[in-house]
């Protein structure tokens, strides 16, 4: 299969034969091809012609579509609702005549979307918010002076809400154009937080491109640009920036970067009290859990264990958001696979479930630990299978 990661393609052959419950050997007699060369296409070394690749996928009951191409995403009102969200930002400068709420209206409705991001409530969240941005784009250009800015900060947080679906759900596009049209809402509110915070969600662009250096300097220029934080908010986001910044140098594992960001960030974040500021959790908490997300993306064995070890005695308050409690989950159990306590991941990454069922099913680390669990177990687990199939991981 010519342009085919070899080595993506063998454990995905591994993963599914194995959720099978059939050995090498009888995959092997089952789809007519030689045992050393499956074990050859399972290890990455050799790529199967289309023959051998459409032989394997029917003795495996699959396709060979769906071994070449990997885990989906899972169906979902979310996927249906995007193209009214795309229309929608289409004409954020020129919007449609229509009816706009007073702003208290628009801000109880803003605040309430807001929670069902920080909530991994997505299918809720987009109920209705490609009217919502429509309306608070005709605000913004209907309101003058101090209600422009306030309009702008609501259309703001709206934009984001709905990057939040488009970016878990799988659509860059959609969310590089909405993380512009955040940026874009920043500047129009005057807001120096709220522009600290759309440089904060512009890291996604970053993330999913994985051009990681550029996002460093991003975030670096953002923290720079930011007035000095004598205020509280304004303290959260530069905090947010370090918090952040530092995850993509371990990232980049780069290791003194990253300790650098941590320590500005417990200078900063560390003295705020817990809470959401311009749409991120910022507080002690917060804080914490970032210190287990720059450990894993690290990767260093002593440093694992020790953030482990400190997860043993330690839960997130049920305060902060659904979504980072989740998230906390999940990394705790990519370091647990890490470790080879694969015991301990699988109970961590069914805690996350728990926590934010929809956050979890779009999650692709999520994908990997339980395809890797599903791939190395020994023994047939009927729940793991499950899970593994609701996320569409096998």
């Amino acid at each position: 299969m010519p342009g085919t990661n070899a080595t993506a393609l063998g454990l995905r052959i591994a993963t599914v034969r194995n959720a099978r419950g059939l050995t090498q050997t009888k995959l092997a007699a089952t789809a007519r091809v030689s045992l050393s060369m499956l074990r050859k296409i399972e290890s990455g070394a050799r790529s199967p012609s289309d023959d051998v690749l459409h032989a394997i996928a029917g003795a495996l009951q699959t396709t060979a579509d769906h071994l070449l191409e990997g885990p989906g995403h899972s169906d979902s009102r979310v996927h249906r609702a995007i193209p009214a969200i795309r229309a929608a930002i289409t004409t954020y400068d020129l919007p449609d005549d229509g009816p706009i709420r007073p702003l208290v209206e628009l801000g109880a409705v803003v605040r309430r979307t807001v929670d069902q991001r920080l909530n991994s409530e997505y299918a809720h969240l987009v109920e209705g918010l490609d009217d919502l941005i429509s309306e608070l784009q005709r605000a913004v250009q209907h309101h003058r002076g101090g209600d422009r800015k306030h309009a702008a900060r609501l259309l703001a947080a709206a934009y984001r809400a709905a990057d939040g679906a488009a970016y878990k759900y799988g659509h860059p596009d959609l969310s590089g154009r909405l993380v512009e049209l955040v940026r874009w809402a920043a500047r129009t509110a005057e807001d120096p937080a709220l522009e600290a915070a759309a440089a904060y969600v512009r890291t996604e662009v970053f993330f999913a491109s994985g051009i990681l250096p550029a996002g460093l300097r991003a975030l670096q220029q953002a923290i720079n640009a930011a007035p000095a934080p004598t205020t509280c908010p304004l303290r959260a986001a530069v905090g947010a920036l370090h918090m952040r910044a530092a995850v993509v140098a371990g990232r980049m594992h780069d290791a003194a970067m990253a300790q650098l960001h941590l320590a500005e960030a417990g200078r900063l974040a560390g003295g705020v009290p817990e809470g959401i500021y311009h749409g991120t959790a910022v507080g002690p908490a917060s804080l914490r859990i970032h210190d287990l997300a720059v450990a894993v993306e690290l990767g260093v064995t002593a440093g694992l264990r020790v953030a482990v070890d400190a997860a043993g005695s330690w839960v997130p308050p049920r305060s902060l958001p659904a979504e980072r409690r989740s998230h906390y989950y999940i990394d705790l159990a990519r370091a647990q696979m890490q470790l080879g306590r694969r015991d301990h991941a699988w109970e961590s990454l069914q805690v996350a479930r728990r926590i934010a069922p929809q956050h979890v099913r779009e999650h692709g680390q999520v994908r990997a630990e339980l395809a890797t669990l599903v791939r190395l177990g020994r023994r047939r687990d009927e729940r793991l299978l499950m899970y593994a199939q609701w996320v569409k991981a096998i």
